[in-house]
């Protein structure tokens, strides 16, 4: 059973039809977070999606208050959003040629496959 959508209709659907097919899944994992609580104030939503102060940086480059209610954004204003948490949490995927492997680093403080030198092996070679 499927949940009714929260974006069928207003400025965050008409943002979603500006966003390309292969990105509306993204969008809508987004919109549905916000829209979760659509009285609650935006600062603290935006504090849970968006990592850092990220939020708090696009409440004031749309001049915004923290206090603003997801349903007062407007189609531009999601689309802005959207592209915000778009570039500021990328979605996980394959590891970049050359990167990490995602595994914790060394817990005893050597790279990964290296080996502390065993007790009394510098004076063997002495």
């Amino acid at each position: 059973m499927s949940r009714p959508s929260l974006i069928s209709d207003g400025p965050a659907a008409a943002a979603r039809s500006s966003v390309p097919e292969s990105a509306t899944a993204a969008f809508d994992r987004l919109a549905g977070a916000v829209l979760a609580s659509p009285s609650a104030p935006l600062g603290p939503l935006l504090r849970a999606q968006l990592p850092g102060t990220a939020g708090v940086r696009w409440l004031r480059q749309e001049g915004l208050p923290p206090t603003t209610r997801p349903t007062a954004l407007t189609a531009a204003q999601w689309l802005a959003l959207y592209e915000c948490w778009r570039h500021a949490s990328r979605a996980p995927g394959p590891p970049p040629p050359g990167g990490r492997s995602g595994r914790r680093p060394s817990t005893h403080g050597h790279a990964p496959g290296a080996a502390a030198i065993p007790a009394g092996a510098s004076e063997r070679e002495a």
